[in-house]
């Protein structure tokens, strides 16, 4: 296959001049990832794609590893989870990282998600993470996920889904049946009031959910076995005017995009690993064995150092000498809700990335870890903003700590502002993000 390490470089002053966003190819390819990859699996699937395509070469975690200088390879977790890394030229003496989620909040199917209400075919749901919930009402649904099929060979195997073609919808409870709804807010209960309406008069003796899955997976297979399946909205990813971004799954597959661009126009550094993990479960607290807060990256990190012949103490060494840019969505000034915002601390869309802080630590920036982040922006003229929750609103938090504390590698926590974070349509200003493929490049090819 050929060597694109040695590719002429994106410079990270590429995007420094304003022109059309409408045009701009990054703006295209994140849309193009919103819209390609409705679950973290299809995240996955479409960055390990992605990866092969520049040259990289997919690694086994079950298998001995051989690593060459100046080359790249991957290897993913759960088919959810996934790492890059590019091998230093020469030796390796400390890493940059840089780390975002695969997963959005929603809605996914139960084990056994099929009952009937009269003659209607309903789908039972459990809310995965924090939605806003009101934004999924009354919106056309797809589903997505992946299943595990049973084959004639008594092997076991894993098909991806993405239905489209059997809208599901959340009805949403008529007004004149909820007269004080506009006043104090919509009554819902989320065991009886987020199932999804499939279907009507459809026949009894046959499974509504089973006959569609089978009409979607391409293979030939006995019978499924389990599932992993999510509601999605059907809207795809839009421009709003040439300076903003509406969609599902911003958070956080803008920050993946900005990485993963990021790692496949770096070059292999001298002494610098350059890595990128994208991880599954931030939405609901990141402790499973895909998730931030797992030994994972540092496994990783170790075997790096053996396949390259670092003794232990070499490969300790390196850590503390090592920085990770956590990378999520941040709160942008909401113009309705101002109140909402700490003054001096509320970022504005269209004005560039933002640094985030929290005293307890929900974030894991400090100010030497900031530090290097400030220096690279005005090394760079690359605009930045600060963010900080106020003191009587509860502050959110990300991978960062969590992954700081597994690998004890200097983290700073950074986003591009965004409006409705959490809800089914989320948005972002296009320029933000160029700035935040600016960032990502100039750090990785510092």
């Amino acid at each position: 296959m050929e060597n694109k390490f040695s590719k002429k470089l994106i410079s990270p002053n590429l995007y420094k001049k304003r022109t059309l966003i409408m045009s701009n190819s990054l703006i295209d390819d994140l849309m193009l990832l919103l819209d390609q990859a409705p679950t973290a699996w299809h995240a996955v699937d479409y960055i390990g794609r992605s990866l092969l395509a520049e040259g990289f070469t997919e690694l086994e975690e079950a298998q001995e590893w051989e690593l060459e200088k100046g080359k790249g390879y991957f290897l993913k977790r759960n088919g959810s989870s996934i790492c890059a890394f590019i091998i230093p030229q020469d030796s390796f003496k400390k890493a940059h990282l840089i780390a975002s989620h695969t997963d959005s909040p929603g809605f996914k199917l139960k084990p056994n998600p099929e009952f009937r209400r009269d003659n209607m075919t309903m789908l039972a749901t459990e809310i995965y993470g924090a939605p806003l919930l009101t934004s999924w009402f009354n919106r056309d649904l797809g589903l997505a996920g992946r299943v595990f099929l049973a084959h004639s060979n008594n092997a076991i195997k894993q098909a991806l889904v993405n239905i489209d073609s059997h809208p599901l919808i959340i009805p949403q409870l008529a007004i004149h049946l909820d007269r004080e709804a506009n006043e104090r807010g919509p009554y819902f209960n989320k065991q009886e009031h987020f199932s999804a309406l499939a279907a009507l008069d459809a026949d009894p003796q046959q499974s509504y959910l089973l006959k569609i899955l089978e009409d979607n997976i391409k293979d030939s297979f006995e019978y499924i076995l389990s599932h992993d399946l999510f509601l999605y909205p059907l809207e795809k990813a839009k421009l709003i005017g040439p300076e903003m971004l509406s969609g599902y799954r911003l958070d956080s597959l803008a920050s993946v995009h900005a990485g993963l661009t990021a790692l496949k126009t770096s070059h292999p550094q001298k002494n610098i690993l350059n890595l990128a993990v994208f991880w599954n479960n931030e939405e609901i607290g990141s402790k499973t064995a895909q998730g931030a807060d797992s030994p994972f990256l540092l496994q990783i990190l170790e075997r790096i150092a053996i396949a390259l012949k670092l003794s232990r103490e070499q490969f300790l060494a390196l850590l503390p000498q090592s920085l990770c840019l956590s990378v999520d969505l941040a709160h942008a000034l909401h113009p309705n809700y101002m109140e909402k915002h700490d003054p001096r601390h509320a970022p504005l869309m269209n004005k560039g990335p933002v640094i985030k802080y929290n005293a307890n630590q929900r974030y894991a920036s400090d100010a030497q870890s900031s530090a290097s982040i400030v220096h690279l922006c005005e090394k760079h003229a690359i605009p930045y903003q600060f963010f900080s929750c106020r003191n009587d609103i509860p502050c959110g938090s990300t991978i960062g700590p969590l992954q700081a504390s597994q690998t004890g590698i200097t983290t700073v926590d950074i986003g591009s502002p965004q409006l409705s974070m959490h809800s089914a349509r989320e948005l972002i200003a296009t320029q933000d993000h160029l700035e935040m493929c600016r960032l990502l490049a100039a750090f990785l090819q510092s």
